[in-house]
């Protein structure tokens, strides 16, 4: 019979005494269970002892926690969170330097725990962390674990960062600014500024002061990329909560310390490969600066302003520079109505109509005039050789350039904050100074090119836009590292191809539709969907690593899951860093009978989707979070890396359940592999009798590839 639900099993260690089995009742208080344990041992004073797990992050078990606790868990009797908190703060404060070390040491360990830190806060400890640092007298290890310790500690959330000191800003930023430091204090005395920065309005205006961005552009040139990944975090940070009047001169001072070409050299093309929070730190500043766009993008243009109306003349002088203007207010009125249809605008009286909407606004206008002056060759060429066309097969120029911009905007997502977890950074937008105009200049030819490849006229203009939407998006999906990559991946991506594409991704939806070829397809299609399930199986026997979402994401710790060889347990553990490869069941201290698991959440619905406000904002977050609800009212929560690894492990578990697979990735699996088998059976057609049953569909997962990217 088994045991009630209430009794876990767990055996319980102290140094130099033989472990102890229990059955502990979660009924019971804490506080009696401890009692019971110390009088096995013959240990007094029970309320100076408290149960920590023995692996792991070996956190202490509070009656809030202590739900957590699984059967087989190894525990340690330790002194309580409160006595452990004292006795390092006294020896912290001690005179030896051995003792303090050592002090320090533990300290910066312990300070993850949420019980620990809630007591030694209490006992005005982050302040005496502070008064250490400001004193300046400890260097090397001492001060390292230091600062890991006051990170630890307020990144709990439990102390304001706007009670920090100006002095203890100015010896941090001390750290950060002397050209030679040890790395490990170099590390955390740039994570503590940016945290600075992120949760305090007051500090990022002192931070902003302390820290020249010279010196942090000197972090990038150094060999060791973690330490470059704090800096260009800082540098983001800083970048983020600066006033709107002074991010375009933050970015002109970047600009002029060359922070761009020197991330070219030193990071995207260094000797190591990008880790995955220096992408997201390099798809962040990617980001933050096309958002430097968005003033433009929503400025609308004023008629009545004369230097905005001269930009558009000087569009029309270099286009036509060698018309002389006709002598007489109303010929030349006639002629630049005329000019201003052949530029392709849709007010031909008054283009500066053209530019009232936002988005684009005047940014179209910003990208037409850098056409014109950097490129006026091909600029010329586009707008007198549509001017040359038949009225209905000409590519109206401005009206073109205005939805393109329209589009480059909506693809970069120009005024939108980044997505945590996001890692989608460019590395062709790092190799020009002006790289979103020069993107603008390609995609504009290309849209001109595919203009006349569909020979289209002014009722196809939609049409059009549709198929360079989807050339660009298609050509940026595959990275291209410089402008020139990627006009060569544009110009592999004509439109014949794109109609080869489109027609080879319907032909699982739109091919063979004569009620024969509908039966074949269902007759094939369980046979497919068992395939794909023990696929979706397997998967999840050689088990994922995933990364807990906290408050500091460069300091990341992962936890991974695994499905047992028989398919019957969850196993699960935390790891110290990312594994290479698969992780052996002995690692994973926990599992999770697959007989007790009563439902999988998705989304929203999922409980820390619900907890955590920051994530539930965010909508890449939240496509990637999914839970596994158990007995007793239980839930193992989850964060996909991506999106593949998440229709991987959804599928997977609906699958132990018995429920049905529904992701995109099933239903692209299902339409890509039944289509094939399909085309297999049909080629037999033309030599082979039918047989009375189709043919048996190979079982072996590997007979297919499911290399799908949905990252």
């Amino acid at each position: 019979m088994p045991p009630p639900a209430d009794i876990v099993k767990v055996a319980i260690e102290w140094p130099g005494a033989n472990a102890q089995l229990i059955e502990m009742d979660q009924k019971r208080p804490l506080s009696s269970i401890i009692r019971e344990v110390c009088d096995g041992w013959s240990l007094s004073g029970s309320e100076q002892f408290a149960l920590r797990y023995a692996d792991g992050p070996q956190l202490y078990i509070t009656e809030q926690s202590r739900g957590d606790i699984k059967n087989g868990t190894i525990l340690r009797l330790a002194i309580s969170p409160g006595r452990a908190a004292r006795q390092l703060l006294e020896r912290i404060q001690s005179h030896g330097i051995d003792a303090r070390l050592e002090a320090l040491k533990e300290l910066a360990k312990l300070s993850a725990d949420p019980t620990f830190a809630a007591e030694f806060i209490n006992m005005e400890g982050i302040g005496t962390l502070a008064r250490l640092v400001e004193s300046g007298t400890h260097f090397g290890e001492m001060l390292a674990f230091t600062l890991t310790a006051f990170l630890e500690l307020m990144d709990h959330g439990i102390v304001s960062w706007d009670l920090i000191s100006l002095s203890f800003i100015k010896q941090i930023a001390g750290y950060v600014n002397q050209p030679m430091v040890d790395v490990s204090i170099l590390q955390r005395s740039l994570a503590i500024l940016e945290s600075m920065v992120l949760n305090s309005h007051s500090l990022y205006h002192r931070v902003a002061q302390e820290i020249t961005v010279g010196q942090l552009i000197g972090h990038l040139q150094v060999s060791n990329q973690e330490i470059q990944t704090y800096a260009i975090a800082l540098i983001n940070a800083l970048f983020l909560k600066a006033p709107e009047d002074r991010r375009q001169e933050m970015a002109s001072t970047l600009a002029q310390k060359h922070l761009r070409s020197i991330i070219l050299n030193h990071v995207i093309r260094g000797n190591r490969p990008i880790k995955a929070e220096m992408a997201h730190q390099l798809y962040v500043l990617q980001v933050l600066t096309f958002n430097l766009l968005e003033e433009r993008m929503m400025t609308k243009m004023d008629p009545n302003d004369q230097a905005q109306r001269d930009i558009i003349f000087e569009l029309r002088r270099i286009a036509f520079d060698g018309d002389t203007d006709p002598t007489g207010t109303e010929k030349r009125k006639a002629m630049y109505t005329k000019d201003y249809k052949m530029l392709g605008f849709t007010n031909h009286l008054n283009p500066a109509m053209d530019f009232t909407q936002t988005p684009p606004g005047m940014l179209a206008l910003d990208n037409m005039l850098y056409l014109a002056r950097v490129h006026q060759d091909t600029y010329i060429r586009i707008v007198l050789e549509n001017s040359s066309r038949e009225d209905k097969h000409e590519c109206p120029f401005g009206r073109c350039a205005i939805e393109l911009t329209r589009m480059l905007c909506e693809i970069l997502q120009v005024g939108e904050l980044p997505n945590e977890g996001c890692n989608d950074y460019h590395p062709m937008f790092f190799t020009h100074d002006r790289a979103w105009e020069e993107f603008f200049c390609v995609c504009i030819q290309l849209l001109n090119k595919t203009w006349k490849e569909m020979r289209a006229t002014a009722e196809d203009f939609n049409k059009v836009m549709q198929v360079v939407r989807e050339q660009i998006t298609r050509a940026l999906a595959m990275k291209p590292s410089s402008i020139d990559q990627l006009k060569n991946k544009l110009r592999s991506l004509n439109y014949s191809e794109i109609l080869r594409l489109r027609q080879s991704e319907r032909m699982s939806q739109d091919d063979f539709q004569s009620p024969p070829i509908i039966e074949l397809r269902e007759r094939i299609q369980p046979e497919i969907l068992e395939l794909i399930k023990q696929q979706r199986l397997n998967r999840l026997c050689e088990g994922s690593c995933f990364r807990k979402l906290g408050n500091r994401r460069r300091q990341e710790k992962f936890w991974f899951c695994r499905l047992s060889l028989n398919h019957k347990v969850l196993h699960y553990g935390d790891l110290e860093e990312s594994p290479q490869g698969e992780v052996p069941f002995e690692l994973l201290s926990d599992k999770i009978p697959v007989s007790d698991i009563k439902s999988v959440l998705t989304g929203k619905d999922c409980p820390h989707m619900k907890e955590k406000s920051a994530l539930k904002q965010n909508k890449e977050v939240l496509e990637l979070a999914f839970s596994v609800l158990y007995d007793p009212d239980e839930t193992l929560n989850f964060v996909a890396p991506n999106k593949y690894e998440y229709c991987i492990w959804t599928d997977g578990l609906c699958a132990l359940l018995g429920r049905e697979m529904g992701s995109d990735l099933t239903r692209s699996d299902l339409d890509t592999l039944i289509s094939m088998e399909m085309k297999l059976r049909l080629l037999d057609l033309e030599n082979i009798t039918i047989p009375e049953a189709p043919p048996p569909v190979p079982k072996e997962p590997s007979s297919y590839n499911f290399s799908y990217n949905y990252s």
